[in-house]
């Protein structure tokens, strides 16, 4: 038995080194900022519909927190099973830093600008939408390019709540994080199940 998973794993290393290593890891990153943001967004939504305190405004805090350290345990995992990372998946996660950290910033100067509530939600959709397609791009995978397009024309919806009712830009966000992240991710995550020998 042993014998037969050491050549099952030679053959995938070959595999991988024909196709250009095309075997992905990080199928879990999509689920793992997917989660966590979709639920801190909707707790903020909810709680500023209940309560209407500033207090509310401050529970997006939550998705680093819980999405940093379960993205660093899943890269090591994943660097672990396969013991290197390849270009694409290299350009990939430098792409989604970059996204994060655009992201940061543009909160933080939308709120001190204050400008947060007219534009960040879009802002931000935009962002993951444009990642999930250059993610689809970059690995060749359709349903992250579509995924991507429907995210990115859902981004723009936030712009039509201003005022009293900008706080339902969260839900709105919260629905586009669904479709960029949580969706492709599943999606992405069975079709490496499948891909795997």
């Amino acid at each position: 038995m042993n014998e037969v998973n050491r050549e099952l794993e030679i053959i995938a290393h070959i595999r991988s080194e024909v196709t250009g290593s095309k075997i992905p890891t990080g199928e879990n990153l999509f689920l793992v900022w997917g989660y966590p943001t979709a639920f801190f967004l909707l707790m903020e939504f909810i709680a500023l519909q209940l309560w209407h305190e500033n207090w509310c405004e401050w529970l997006w805090a939550g998705i680093p927190l819980v999405g940093a350290p379960l993205m660093m345990y899943f890269l090591e995992k994943d660097y672990k099973r396969t013991g290197r990372r390849t270009l694409d998946q290299n350009v990939i996660l430098q792409m989604w830093i970059y996204v994060g950290f655009i992201s940061f910033i543009g909160g933080a100067t939308m709120g001190f600008a204050g400008i947060f509530e007219m534009a960040y939600c879009t802002f931000q959709g935009l962002l993951i939408g444009m990642g999930c397609f250059m993610t689809g791009v970059i690995l060749r995978y359709r349903p992250k390019q579509v995924c991507g397009v429907i995210a990115t024309v859902l981004s723009f919806f936030p712009l039509f709540f201003q005022g009293e009712l900008w706080s339902w830009q969260l839900l709105i966000a919260a629905i586009v994080t669904v479709v960029a992240l949580i969706i492709p991710g599943h999606l992405f995550h069975q079709y490496v199940k499948n891909y795997e020998f």
